[in-house]
């Protein structure tokens, strides 16, 4: 079984419907639509054929909705593109026609360039492919020298190296989109280049007030964040190590050490990481991928990483099926390499407790290491147990029983969690464990001797869960005598 969850941005490439559900039918996990690309009908369209097919499949597939974010770019050119020669002059003009550019000066979208930059700045436009030195600032003009010069097309982002764009990350069109996102159903929302905590919570404002209940991803893409790495960290559901833009502001050198960093304080915080960009880049044209993308996506594994994200590759890529597949047999690969070391990791020794919760689910873990338990079942309203548990190295499959289908949903964004739908037959006796233990026997999950670890609460709704019990498959009772069950957790 793969723990270790695959998201896949549908575009082109995925539209037609027996595609798409051969790629879902491959291992996807979570869909991400990019509300950088089309309107708000072609999201909807694309979210409800997801639905329908992960019914057909019988899964529970998430969506998550990636919100454009400001737009730090050049505008268009009069050919479609500019040949920029080392050394050249080369301007930005925030007032120039936005599809008049050449290869002397180009439109800028982003209105407040002039007045973030000064003389002496690097510009790294098009992912850091064309590098710019700033001569002069005057007015609406960014005059600079081409230091690394190439070809330059249409609507290419622009970073400044080290940071310090002052560009908010919600804007207006983000606003409405995250409306857009909450109509459509959306299981998770990502917010792209926020700087601070405050970013994360006016986006959760927003959400809680037309009536959504997605959680939320922050991207992390700036050098500012990771300065407040760990307010984002605690004001959001998860965290995306947006590898692009981020690895142009700090540099290449720096961005393998933040991925390992930003991916142990999510964990260490009980929060999901999505790690992204770039993942199997050359399968956009390509059947297969090559060793250094295979070994990209295994130390993203490796390092702990809830779930791996495609891009282009199932978007636009011609193979989004033969690239799930091999983002799936490299996450199988690299986590049975990873448990073969004799002992798991488990949280530090001073850590204290200050929920039931968390206690019992790490109590829970550690005790389905020690006894090597064949699985663990959750039974569960919110999906916090069956997180919190999968923030240790369990080893051990996490099963989500719920009657939720939207807990099921951000579940599937989770490593080591399988969710499953469960309705127990009664709720004041012992039918719910019996009755989950039963769910798993069906499935071929579990067998008869089997130990099992379940948790549970005395009352419903998030964060019930106080207690655990340790049975056997096959020996749970009916019923205990004039003993009552709890409800679910």
């Amino acid at each position: 079984m793969r723990s270790t969850k695959i998201v896949a941005t549908l575009g082109p490439s995925t539209d037609d419907e027996a595609k798409l559900r051969r790629t879902l039918g491959a291992g996807v996990d979570v869909v991400r639509l990019n509300f950088s690309h089309g309107r708000a009908d072609d999201h909807r369209i694309r979210a409800e054929a997801v639905r329908r097919h992960a019914d057909a499949l019988g899964r529970d597939i998430g969506v998550l909705c990636d919100l454009q974010g400001p737009k730090i770019r050049v505008e268009s050119f009069v050919a479609g593109h500019a040949e920029l020669i080392e050394g050249a002059s080369f301007a930005l003009d925030t007032e120039m026609a936005p599809d008049a550019g050449t290869a002397r000066v180009v439109g800028c979208a982003y209105q407040a360039l002039p007045q973030d930059v000064r003389v002496g700045d690097t510009l790294l436009l098009n992912d850091g492919a064309i590098v710019l030195r700033v001569q002069a600032v005057a007015g609406s003009r960014v005059d600079t020298e081409v230091v690394v010069g190439g070809i330059l097309g249409d609507r290419k982002g622009i970073n400044r190296q080290g940071g310090g764009l002052s560009a908010a990350a919600l804007t207006d069109k983000d606003r409405a989109d995250i409306l857009h996102a909450v109509a459509l159903g959306a299981d998770f929302i990502a917010v792209s280049f926020p700087r601070e905590a405050e970013d994360m919570l006016e986006a959760r404002r927003l959400v809680m007030q037309a009536g959504g209940r997605a959680q939320l991803i922050a991207k992390i893409e700036r050098a500012e964040a990771l300065q407040n790495l760990e307010a984002i960290i605690e004001a959001s559901d998860g965290v995306m190590v947006a590898r692009g833009d981020l690895g142009v502001e700090i540099g290449d050198a720096e961005l393998p050490g933040w991925q390992k960093r930003i991916i142990w304080a999510a964990r260490e915080r009980n929060r999901m990481v999505i790690t992204a960009t770039q993942m199997m880049e050359s399968m956009i044209s390509s059947p297969i991928p090559t060793r250094a993308e295979v070994l990209d996506v295994a130390n993203a594994v490796m390092d702990g990483t809830d779930a791996v994200m495609l891009s282009a590759e199932t978007a636009t890529g011609r193979f989004p099926v033969k690239v799930i597949e091999a983002v799936a047999r490299v996450c199988i690969g690299a986590e049975a390499s990873l448990y073969l070391r004799p002992e798991p990791i488990q949280r530090r020794p001073d850590v204290h407790f200050q929920r039931t919760d968390e206690a019992i689910a790490m109590a829970t873990a550690w005790t389905a290491n020690q006894m090597h338990a064949k699985a663990i079942i959750a039974l569960t309203e919110s999906g916090a147990t069956a997180l919190l548990m999968s923030r240790t190295d369990t080893r051990i499959p996490i099963y989500a029983l719920t009657q939720h289908e939207g807990t099921r949903r951000r579940m599937s964004l989770c490593r080591g969690v399988y969710p499953i739908a469960f309705v127990p037959s009664r709720l004041d006796t012992l039918a719910p464990v019996r009755e989950a233990v039963s769910c798993l026997e069906e499935r071929g999950a579990v067998a008869v001797g089997d130990r099992v670890l379940i948790t549970k609460g005395d009352f419903t709704g998030p964060g019930g869960t106080n207690a655990m019990k340790i049975v056997s498959v096959g020996e749970v009772p009916a019923e205990f005598p004039n003993v009552g069950t709890p409800p679910l957790s």
